[in-house]
């Protein structure tokens, strides 16, 4: 067995994992000994299964609540210190930050006093949590599903010039140039991407302010929350973005109006945001997706054809493709399993995908996305350490573990040499090996539903 595979179903709890093929051998290159070799034809099924690295929890539940613990981790050494963070960090300016989009039309809601007590919608009904309505336009007709798409195809560049736009509103703050805001302090961020009821993204945001050198100094003291919190709201105000189009006419794209801005505390005060809490936020919604609003998980255009509808003959002329009957879709519209409201978004994606303006949108490939192709988790070069960082910590920790398990001596990476070589074969299982991988799954969470409600 070699480290970092789970060469038999029993130890995979993963719904697709990757199925290879190939070999490994470990040789000390002083003696020509043979440490240790693996090879899949050795086992049962004759390939070996590793993880699928998937961070949707409707994708692979296993994978995405690794996901998530590692972007705890990540956004928590950001606010606390830890994972080659100065623990003097957590006495930095932090604040958190959601951006939401504008209103395209009234939509039915849930709406609450500030007692708490529920109020009627627009539609005159007191809906229930998990009432379908909720999200979706008191009158289709006249919402502007066009402004909505458009809106998550340029989220992620609204968020890059908030991004920019924040230093010139905090050297304006400051009654600095920005030039010289940059040499006393920096900006440092992380956030993600969440999918509302009616389908549209919007962000959480850990913003926090530096020193010239980064989370090693901080920053001035005339630095305050009070001027970053103030900066982000004149910023999130201020980003604008014009998308022109003959077809669909000039559209303004900006946040919307409703933006919250906190303070984020330290642990261990009685404040409700403490950076413990935030974290815990941040990787809750790290790993969901589109679906959480009720789309798919999946493309929908058809790969033989990437969704144009037919290919293209060496001398340039269209074939229709005789996979998708030259409508570019892998499976037709009318007959997704989603609501009238997310299907009629899907299809204003794939209508405006064709316009020749919205070609670099790519709307057809993310139609199941709603639009948005953007990254649900991002961060700043300086936040704090990096997934790939927190991945090559377990991987050398699991290493280790085999090691030892195995009884083999402390390797020298000067005179060890690892030679190997993998071919992917596929994913997922055989139908008998699914049975039991499912029935693995089952009973581990249990076991960890047991564990965290205080079981030993």
């Amino acid at each position: 067995m070699t480290t970092g595979f789970w060469p038999q179903p029993q130890k995979v709890s993963h719904t697709e994992p990757i199925r290879l093929t190939g070999h490994i051998t470990t040789v000390d290159t002083t003696t020509a000994e043979v440490l240790r070799s693996y090879i899949t034809s050795a086992e049962p099924t004759g390939s070996l299964l590793t993880t699928c690295g998937n961070r949707r929890a409707s994708r692979c539940p296993a994978c995405s609540r690794l996901y998530a613990a590692d972007t705890y981790h990540l956004i928590r050494a950001g606010l606390s210190g830890g994972k080659t963070v100065p623990d003097t960090v957590r006495t930095h300016p932090r604040v958190f930050a959601t951006l939401t989009p504008p209103s395209f039309g009234p939509v039915h809601n849930r709406l609450t006093t500030p007692g708490g007590d529920i109020r009627p919608c627009r539609c005159r009904k007191l809906h229930e949590p998990t009432d379908a309505l909720i999200g979706t336009p008191l009158n289709p007709e006249t919402y502007d599903y066009t402004g909505a798409i458009l809106f998550n195809a340029h989220a992620s560049a609204l968020w890059a010039r908030f991004t920019t736009y924040l230093r010139r509103e905090l050297a304006a703050g400051l009654g600095m140039t920005q030039k010289a805001a940059h040499a006393v302090l920096r900006i440092s961020f992380a956030k993600v991407a969440e999918y509302q009821k009616r389908g549209l993204v919007h962000f959480h945001a850990v913003i926090r302010l530096d020193g010239p050198n980064g989370t090693s100094q901080p920053p001035p003291p005339y630095a305050t929350v009070a001027v970053l919190a103030d900066a982000v709201r004149a910023d999130a105000s201020r980003v604008r973005m014009t998308v022109e189009s003959d077809a669909v006419g000039e559209r303004e794209l900006a946040w919307g109006e409703q933006l919250d801005v906190r303070e984020i505390a330290a642990f261990g005060t009685d404040a409700e945001l403490t950076d413990q809490a935030v974290a815990a936020y941040v990787a809750k919604y790290a790993t969901k997706s589109a679906d959480a609003s009720g789309t798919l998980d999946r493309s929908l255009f058809c790969r033989p054809c990437q969704g144009r509808g037919a290919t293209l003959l060496p001398h340039g002329t269209p074939l229709p493709c005789t996979a998708c009957d030259g409508t570019g879709q892998a499976l037709p519209l009318s007959r997704l399993a989603v609501a009238r409201h997310v299907r009629r978004m899907i299809r204003t994606c794939w209508e405006l995908g064709r316009l020749p303006e919205f070609v670099h949108l790519k709307l057809r490939k993310w139609a199941h996305m709603l639009g948005f192709r953007g990254h649900f988790s991002t961060k700043s070069r300086s936040y704090s350490t990096t997934l790939a960082a927190l991945r090559e910590i377990r991987r050398a920790w699991r290493t280790e573990q085999a090691r030892a398990h195995t009884g083999l001596p402390e390797s020298d990476p000067a005179t060890t040499l690892v030679v190997g070589h993998w071919d992917y074969l596929g994913s997922g299982y055989s139908p008998g090996a699914r049975l039991l991988a499912a029935d693995v799954w089952h009973r581990n969470e249990l076991e960890r539903q047991f564990t965290a409600e205080g079981g030993s």
